[in-house]
């Protein structure tokens, strides 16, 4: 019995411990010097398309085209996917100067859905390069021809820096929240660029060939169909790759219930991607050899931080407790290892990206913020989340 409790602990301790060096690694090569990405500029930029999917946007998305239209060059197009509005989304939208196409089917509804009905529309006259912008996503200048030139070079699909702003008076959780973005869609994916490693994709901002797209089947409503996506593009050798330069920012939800669905969404569809890829995405880098491929797969299995603090902390917890009662030290330690690992990495993001973004005294209250998140974990074992829900604005 004894044996048996020690040997499940310790199997604990070294599955945290993965997640622990790898996040470790990235945010370790994040604290480097940045490099200034070599210039990606041609004769001419490609010819692109962005595929804007919007679903009752009618109140921001007029802002969000202006920011785009205004270093939109004649190479480039917008489309609108007026994606089962019933709002007034697709008239404004074109009063703004965008093309836009409507959509109505719900029985499938899901951003997925609308991306592919994009994609179709395009294809009579096809673009080199797709880029997706969600409706509330507004493009810094000088972006989009970064991002262009910079997936035309490489013939990859490439990520933008996705930033995140907190609400007007933000609260503690809201600053929790946006470091932990922060963590997720600059500080890691910066330091996979470092060590030469491809990076998830994250929804908008994404930039792909569209001969890429065409062999792809875009129609899905699963909740992370960002994920989704870039571990089929990593199974297919075409991983994305992390564009720091090109930035786009979006906004935290004002009110309670949007930053629930928002967080659960995030969290379920992570999880199930986890689930569903780990594994093909690990066979298929042991099977070609390949560190970068192996890279991308243990980058997906970092668990959102939030729930991979409260099983660090239980695994060690648990740990000391079977110290106490019988002297056996092996578990401890490598509870003890993952766990300052995580802590150490965390505070080095924190130092270097975050201290803008939330005092020390606010980060020392992350155990309650995890603990908030609790009854969303217990509700992905007991009665997950599968259907596709826009974040109230």
């Amino acid at each position: 019995m004894i044996g048996a409790i020690t040997f499940t602990l310790l199997i604990l301790g070294f599955l945290t411990m993965i997640p622990a060096v790898f996040l470790t690694l990235q945010i370790g090569a994040a604290l480097l010097p940045i490099r200034r990405s070599a210039s990606v500029a041609s004769a001419s930029c490609p010819r692109f398309a962005i595929l804007m999917p919007a679903h009752n946007e009618e109140t921001i998305i007029a802002r969000v085209i202006a920011s785009i239209t205004s270093q939109l060059p004649p190479t480039g197009q917008l489309l609108v996917i007026a994606d089962n509005c019933s709002d007034d989304t697709a008239r404004v939208a074109s009063e703004a100067g965008a093309a836009v196409v409507i959509r109505q089917d719900m029985s499938q509804v899901g951003k997925g859905y609308a991306l592919a009905f994009g994609a179709r529309s395009l294809q009579s006259n096809p673009p080199q390069i797709v880029v997706i912008i969600d409706a509330d996503c507004e493009v810094m200048p000088g972006a989009l021809e970064i991002l262009v030139q910079h997936c035309i070079t490489t013939g990859h699909p490439v990520q933008a820096h996705y930033a995140m702003q907190a609400p007007e008076a933000p609260s503690p959780a809201d600053k929790m929240s946006r470091l932990a973005w922060t963590v997720k869609t600059f500080v890691r994916p910066l330091g996979s660029l470092h060590l030469g490693w491809p990076c998830q994709l994250m929804g908008s901002g994404m930039a792909l060939p569209f001969d890429i797209v065409r062999q792809f089947d875009l129609a899905t409503g699963h909740l992370a169909e960002d994920q989704k996506l870039g571990a089929e593009l990593a199974l297919a050798d075409k991983s994305p790759l992390f564009c720091p330069n090109a930035r786009i920012l979006s906004r935290l939800p004002k009110g309670e219930t949007g930053k629930r669905e928002q967080r659960t969404r995030w969290e379920h569809g992570h999880l199930a991607i986890i689930g569903e890829f780990f594994l093909p995405l690990v066979g298929h880098a042991l099977s070609k050899r390949s560190l970068q491929r192996l890279a991308f797969a243990l980058d997906l299995c970092v668990p959102p931080l939030a729930l991979f603090a409260m099983v660090l902390i239980l695994t060690f917890g648990a740990s000391l407790i079977w110290f106490v009662l019988t002297d056996i030290t092996s578990p401890l330690l490598v509870s003890a290892g993952a766990l300052a690992l995580f802590t150490s990495a965390i505070a080095g993001a924190w130092w270097r990206f975050g201290k803008e973004i939330i005092s020390l005294h606010e980060l020392a209250a992350g155990p309650a913020y995890c603990l908030r998140r609790i009854p969303s974990y217990i509700r992905f074992l007991v009665n997950r989340q599968v259907a596709w829900v826009r974040t109230e604005r």
